[in-house]
């Protein structure tokens, strides 16, 4: 597997040195903000605000922006304005390794192509499951609400690699799986590698830092994030005229062979990607 972000691209290519592209990247950091701190900086909203509208997205699938007009904290005007100025700000890393002097235009035209063409058959634009899976829109939606939280409550950028069926669930730092029963019967698994766990904690528990945090408590925010994205899942899939109970998460600890697929059952595999030689995958182990 070779799935890579642009600037790590650059960087194994000999292209760009890395220290290149941390300079390019803390100069993101700088320049782009997100639409709460944009909102909070151009004094519509309140940093108390944000958090009280990221702690109701836990339990609706809307949009921050959505989310504030409907709690009333922003009007549509305000938004708009908000991701007007947002968009007009913003900064991506080929930009800014050519303003910290790394590309020219050209090179970075250039390189962009050979990116393109070098994780096309690695990364995934849309969910596509693999083969002819029954009640497929359940776990399209499944999947669909996974990549939204992981972008609205752990705050990660993440490519989503190409879903596979599994034949053996790859072993991992951890697994945090949550069973759902009703009218579909499924177990839904997010591994983790020992850095995203952290990672995980981070953004559950709003710490800049886990370090003196139990192991105990670092594996309860990943089922915790299981809960969340199942909690949501269940109530959309009732809105679909589908009955899904959940059962409460628990932890895995996987022998370093993997996991078999039982009997019965088809194992989805959905990659995501994070950078920094970190390991995430959903799976979807489905009854037949």
């Amino acid at each position: 597997m070779a799935v890579k972000f642009f600037g790590q691209f650059l960087v194994e290519k000999n292209i760009v040195t890395r220290d290149a592209l941390l300079r390019a990247i803390d100069l993101q950091d700088q320049k782009n903000l997100k639409l709460g701190e944009m909102a909070v900086s151009m004094g519509y909203i309140t940093q108390p605000d944000i958090e009280r509208a990221h702690y109701a997205q836990m339990t609706k699938d809307l949009k921050l922006g959505d989310l504030l007009i409907e709690m009333g904290l922003l009007t549509l005007n305000q938004l708009n304005d908000t991701i007007t100025h947002q968009k007009n700000t913003h900064l991506y890393i080929g930009e800014a390794l050519i303003l910290v002097g790394a590309l020219d235009n050209a090179q970075l035209v250039q390189y962009l192509e050979e990116f393109k063409v070098d994780q096309a058959r690695y990364v995934s634009d849309g969910i596509e499951l693999p083969g002819a899976i029954a009640n497929s829109k359940i776990w399209e939606m499944a999947v669909d609400l996974t990549y939204k939280m992981i972008t609205r409550v752990l705050d990660m950028h993440f490519r989503p690699g190409k879903s596979s069926v599994a034949t053996v669930i790859d072993t991992n730092f951890m697994i945090a799986a949550m069973d759902f029963s009703g009218d579909v019967e499924a177990r839904y698994l997010i591994s983790v590698s020992e850095g995203l766990q952290s990672t995980i904690a981070k953004a559950i528990l709003r710490e800049e830092s886990v370090e003196n945090e139990s192991s105990e408590v670092l594996e309860d925010t990943v089922m915790e994030f299981v809960n969340v994205v199942c909690g949501n899942v269940v109530a959309k899939a009732s809105q679909m005229g589908v009955v899904m109970n959940i059962n409460p998460p628990v932890t895995i600890r996987p022998p370093t062979v993997g996991l078999p697929v039982p009997a019965g059952h088809t194992a989805l595999s959905f990659p995501i990607h994070t950078g920094d030689g970190e390991k995430m995958e959903l799976i979807l182990l489905i009854r037949n």
